[in-house]
């Protein structure tokens, strides 16, 4: 390597791809610039400012030659600050003031401040999987990112505070400064704690119905007149779901790591994620989106856990039109000017709703003040293809006097979750060797080969000859019968379950 060229390595993360960049910085004997070139957006072509600063800051010469930094390949998009320790490091070396042979095999991640200190980023946990995924195991990131690196099996994680101790590390002449690291700012999402489902009084039904959709990965939608329980039995379902395993565990970490609501000292997250956004929420907030290289919104961040949609008839058409995709797929592809990108999403959907504006349509001796026309037009917000994706449709009616009285406290959430935790068991045992872990996911062609001719309800033809259910939902029908078949304990479902699984994908169809 010449002196006039320096090399290191960072990575460029496209959703929650990692793509390992190689950083050249040339130096040429003419007229003093700094040019930076392949494919950089708004915020990481202003790194030429701030590597200039942070150097000079730092006690390092800044060469007065023109400087001009490749970001390869060229024809991959870049965005972000995390390549400014990357494009000091090169310039360092193409300047003869580091020895440039250990750079070129270590991947620098990292913003640098002013000052020269380093500032922690987003999505290191996915960029370094990416990096030892492709062979660089050697990682410099920021102190503040430190914990979140050393998650990577595999990587060998070296963390520093300033631009000058990295200078150092690699044979530069040059004061290090004693300073405090700069940690990591990290914007978590709401605190939810996991109430217990015996604290819900009565509600037996949809108390059944939440059982079967936690141990099947099922959608629901609940429907029924304000303060019968709907937002508290939505609550308690991630309680009632088993902990994530590694793989999953690394693959939620990763979206949070890229949203910036993950606390690296906490470790990885072990527990289903659960995302109640405002019925105000835009598309982007909830599908994801932003300006440049999208960002996961909440359905991304919601991955693996449940995404609740409290009065989902106040969400926007767009909003709950865009979800349909992930429903279907477990993902989410999002196309911008800057490029596209791929979140995962398979989360529990749990729509909430009442049957009519004031929600008093459903129940003997209430009186409802809407016409027949707003409570078809309110409840048809939730559009039929939507609604076909949902497997548990059930109607939650108010608790009356005497169900108070006579009601008895429920199961709580442990000896619920113990049963979900055995159905799961079951499922994953008879789906080892496909892609999929949940009955939710199963394909409608595994599920028409395996499921007994025997127990194919006459009731569920006659539904779908007569259109009142689709195809879709037919297999849909037979997804959760598999469930219940699991929940009982039975190695294949039977007419019984069957029969139970479409009363629970019908008998929530109200607002017509």
């Amino acid at each position: 390597m010449t002196g006039a060229l320096g090399r290191t390595t960072a990575v460029s993360l496209v959703g929650l791809t990692g793509h390992v960049v190689e950083v050249e910085a040339h130096l040429a004997a003419s007229i003093p610039g700094f040019t930076l070139v392949g494919l950089p957006d708004a915020s990481l072509a202003e790194a030429r400012d701030r590597v200039r600063a942070a150097m000079t800051s730092s006690g390092l010469p800044w060469p007065q030659r023109r400087i001009t930094v490749n970001l390869s390949p060229a024809s991959l998009p870049k965005a972000g600050s995390s390549f400014d320790l990357a494009v000091a490091v090169a310039t360092l070396v193409a300047a003869g003031t580091c020895d440039g042979d250990v750079p070129s095999r270590v991947v620098h991640i990292g913003e640098l401040g002013l000052d020269g200190r380093l500032r922690p980023v987003r999505g290191v946990l996915p960029a370094v999987v990416a990096a030892v995924a492709a062979g660089h195991p050697r990682v410099v990131v920021p102190a503040g990112n430190e914990a979140e690196a050393r998650l990577v099996p595999g990587a060998q994680v070296r963390a520093a505070a300033h631009l000058a101790q990295v200078a150092a590390w690699y044979g530069a002449d040059v004061e290090v400064p004693d300073i405090e690291p700069a940690r990591a700012e990290v914007a978590e999402s709401p605190a939810h704690s996991v109430p217990d489902l015996a604290d819900v009084v009565g509600q037996s039904a949809a108390r059944k119905a939440l059982e079967v959709a936690a141990a099947g990965g099922h959608h629901v939608l609940m429907v029924g007149p304000p303060g019968a329980g709907k937002t508290m039995l939505a609550s308690r379902l991630p309680g009632l779901l088993p902990d994530l395993d590694e793989a999953g565990a690394v693959e939620v970490t990763a979206v949070h790591s890229v949203a910036g609501t993950f606390r690296a000292t906490d470790g990885l997250l072990r527990r289903p994620p659960f995302e109640d956004p405002h019925h105000t929420a835009t598309p982007a907030a909830v599908v994801g989106g932003g300006s440049g290289v999208p960002r996961p919104g909440a359905a991304s961040r919601a991955h693996r856990g449940v995404l609740f949609l409290d009065e989902a008839p106040e969400f926007s058409s767009a909003v709950l039109q865009t979800l349909r995709q992930p429903l279907e797929h477990g993902e989410l592809v999002i196309q911008r000017a800057g490029g596209s990108a791929r979140f995962p999403a398979r989360f529990q959907l749990v729509l909430a709703a009442n049957p009519c504006p004031c929600g008093r349509s459903v129940g003997k001796g209430i009186e409802c003040s809407c016409t027949p026309m707003a409570r078809r037009r309110y409840f048809s917000r939730l559009s039929g293809p939507l609604l076909d994706r949902v497997d548990v449709q059930l109607e939650v009616l108010p608790v009356t006097r005497v169900d108070r009285l006579r009601a008895t406290r429920g199961e709580a959430t442990a000896v619920v979750a113990a049963r979900v935790a055995a159905a799961r068991a079951a499922a994953a045992a008879r789906l080892a060797g496909t892609a999929w872990r949940t009955n939710a996911e199963v394909s409608g062609a595994w599920l028409r080969d395996h499921t007994p001719r025997t127990a194919v309800h006459a009731e569920l033809e006659r539904a779908l000859d007569e259109g009142s259910l689709s195809l879709r939902g037919r297999d849909r029908v037979l997804r959760l019968a598999w469930t219940l078949a699991d929940l009982r304990g039975g190695t294949s479902p039977d007419g019984g379950d069957v029969g139970e699984a479409l009363l629970l994908r019908t008998r929530g169809r109200v607002g017509g």
